[in-house]
């Protein structure tokens, strides 16, 4: 965990990438990333066939909890992208679990949060971005350049203002990336530094009891704040996809 002998707090040891099977060959290796990813994906296809299986007229928790996610990110796809975000159901559905589950997961003692490493929200990313890209060019054709030709400028201006919005349309995939991997970073790094002040406390003893404890009482409340971001931070990739999705279909 958070000490290195005495020497301090290694708040960011627990990102480290270790082979959990061993290695196949000189470098390949299945990781604890590797796992959970398929721990989430798995609970997200769980999440609907079990709780959909039933189909009861008076639900029970699971089916409720089934039926309820998927009105949530139907709703969130019908109205961000409009009648049109129906076929793009699946896919939202998919993703938002997916980082939901890998989110929430890392709260847990022994699991490890996949959304933490940087190569994988970029690879979330990037798929976002070369999906939403080929849905504008297959709905609209070469049309999809003016995207980057706001209307009503003038003339000279346009090369500075195309530079402009092309910047911004690849700034999305640093934006996303960067904003899921930052939030569970430094939310596992806070509750492993004062899970350590916890420890090192405790063991003193004596007058650094009292301390120990507030230690611990924050620490409560950083879990609770956890599982809150790390809920918040699905929604917020799910509904920029959805925005970005809704840019693709209507152009504008």
């Amino acid at each position: 965990m958070a000490a290195e002998g005495h020497s301090g707090i290694d708040a960011l040891s627990q990102f480290k990438l270790e082979p959990v099977f061993g290695h196949f060959g000189e470098t390949l290796h299945i990781s604890q990333a590797n796992v959970m990813m398929v721990v989430a994906s798995a609970l997200t296809l769980l999440l609907m066939w079990v709780g959909m299986s039933p189909r009861a007229m008076i639900p029970g928790r699971l089916q409720s909890a089934a039926e309820m996610a998927y009105e949530t990110v139907m709703t969130l796809c019908v109205e961000q992208i409009g009648h049109e975000g129906k076929k793009f159901f699946p896919f939202v559905f998919t993703l938002f679990f997916f980082i939901l589950f890998g989110n929430l997961m890392g709260v847990f003692p022994l699991f490890f949060t996949f959304t933490s490493h940087i190569a994988v929200t970029l690879a979330l990313s990037l798929f976002v971005f070369c999906l939403v890209t080929f849905v504008a060019l297959r709905e609209h054709g070469l049309h999809f350049f003016s995207y980057f030709v706001p209307k009503g400028i003038p003339v000279v201006l346009t090369p500075l203002m195309v530079l402009i919005e092309v910047i911004s349309y690849l700034s999305r995939i640093i934006s996303l990336a960067v904003r899921l991997f930052a939030n569970m970073m430094a939310g596992h790094v806070m509750l492993e530094v004062f899970g350590a002040f916890v420890v090192m406390l405790g063991t003193a003893g004596g007058i650094f009891l009292l301390p120990a404890g507030l230690s611990l009482g924050v620490n409560v409340i950083l879990i609770g704040f956890e599982i809150l971001v790390a809920s918040l931070q699905a929604y917020v990739f799910a509904i920029l996809t959805c925005i970005y999705l809704h840019d693709a279909v209507h152009l504008h």
